[in-house]
């Protein structure tokens, strides 16, 4: 636990910036039927039949400093998943940092060696050289600030049906837009 708060108590440096990462997942649920209209001050009614259309899953980094939040869909969870975000983060998400300081859970897929599980050795390398993992405590996931984001995506995005991937894409990043225009503070 220290570790994780001596990191977030240090000054802001953008060639040494701490992002937070977590996943979830979301059910793809399309209607069979229209829903009925809302009388006033009333909710809207969905009948119980409806088509399901798989999960995906979501990657969402954190950097609580400079707002951002980006989010990634993918169709599993898997270590490989995990390295692709990870070289993502690297290459595209601060390609001018030195180190990225990463918070996440210890889930079996957070490890350097997923990395070497889907790329070639030096690639792998090249990736795990600028990263730099600081895991949360068993039982403690709640110190780590991308929850906290994930609680706000599923309450201000996700709490509704969304039949398919496209529409799912399209309700993101409108999220993910109006979030980082916000650079809505984490304290």
């Amino acid at each position: 636990m220290e570790d994780v708060l001596e990191v977030y108590a240090e000054p802001y440096n953008p060639t040494r910036p701490k992002v937070n990462f977590d996943e979830t997942s979301k059910q793809l649920i399309q209607e069979t039927r229209q829903p009925l209209p809302a009388p006033p001050r009333r909710p809207q009614r969905y009948d119980y039949e409806d088509e399901r259309n798989g999960t995906r899953n979501l990657f969402l980094f954190v950097e609580p400093q400079a707002g951002r939040r980006p989010v990634q869909g993918t169709e599993q969870r898997t270590k490989g998943d995990f390295a692709h975000a990870m070289q993502w983060l690297v290459d595209e998400g601060y390609p001018d940092a030195t180190v990225i300081r990463v918070v996440l859970d210890n889930l079996n897929t957070h490890k350097i060696a997923s990395l070497y599980e889907a790329f070639e050795p030096a690639e792998a390398r090249r990736i795990a050289s600028k990263l730099e993992f600081h895991f949360t405590p068993k039982h403690g996931s709640w110190l780590n600030m991308a929850e906290i984001e994930l609680s706000v995506l599923q309450q201000q995005c996700l709490d509704r049906r969304i039949p398919d991937e496209a529409t799912l894409k399209q309700a993101i990043a409108a999220w993910e837009d109006q979030r980082n225009t916000e650079q809505a503070p984490i304290d």
